[in-house]
């Protein structure tokens, strides 16, 4: 069953740059696989399963069997791209209502290339492509490889926009992006427009700000989110 979705692109294609973020830590694994589910509206009928994936469930994958083991041990223990086809396949089949037991026997008879089709299948339109993945899991935002990748396709994606629009009322506003989902408009009248271009500075004082509403560490946003730039506009399951 294909979630229904607005993407045009092939699922499968946009399934295939992740790709390019593997390998993972554990962290950036369940912040991976649960940035794309929560994207895509995916949510288990079994009411005793997570919706998203958490590093101890994805241990409790391990250890049932369900996930292969990673390469390494202990913190230098990594995941590849197969391991989040395997975290994604678990969700999407308990979204359907599917018992892991039978989870487990389906993983082991499915090569890769069968299981990669059906993950993009499922999901569908739905799939977000990477660049436009949340970068912040639950408590915080991936690191690594991963953290990198997402944040540089992001700020290439700030810098293509143009830098103001004009209201139907002729009133021109300046939009300075501030980070993922949150722009601030400032009239081109008011004095933090005219002093002169210091969108960097007002969008690391709102960006802090946010963090310290949403009770986040305000150097970790300061590291999330690049420079302001004018823009237009789980506990185991059972």
């Amino acid at each position: 069953m294909a979630l229904a979705g607005v993407s045009g692109s092939d699922p499968l294609d946009t399934l295939r740059e992740y790709r390019q973020l593997a390998p993972w830590n554990l962290h950036d694994l369940a912040t991976v696989a649960g940035a794309i589910l929560e994207s895509s509206g995916v949510r288990p009928i079994n009411a005793a399963a997570t919706p998203r994936p958490n590093e101890r469930t994805i241990r409790f994958y391990v250890t049932r069997g369900l996930v292969t083991p990673p390469e390494g041990r202990g913190t230098a223990a990594t995941y590849t791209y197969r391991h989040l086809l395997q975290v994604l396949s678990i969700k999407l089949r308990q979204m359907e209502g599917t018992t892991l037991a039978d989870i487990s026997k389906e993983l082991n008879e499915v090569s890769g290339d069968v299981l990669e089709r059906r993950v993009a299948a499922t999901l569908g339109g739905t799939l977000p492509p990477p660049r436009h993945l949340p970068l912040t899991s639950e408590d915080r935002p991936a690191w690594g490889r991963s953290g990198r990748a997402l944040r540089a396709w992001l700020s290439e994606d700030q810098a293509t926009q143009p830098p103001s629009a004009t209201s139907s009322g002729g009133t021109t506003w300046r939009r300075i992006l501030v980070s993922r989902g949150v722009e601030l408009h400032v009239n081109d009248t008011h004095p933090l427009v005219t002093l002169g271009d210091r969108d960097s500075e007002i969008a690391d004082a709102v960006r802090l700000a946010v963090a310290r509403v949403l009770g986040q560490d305000p150097a970790i946003a300061r590291e999330s989110d690049g420079a302001g730039r004018k823009a237009d506009r789980p506990r185991a399951d059972s």
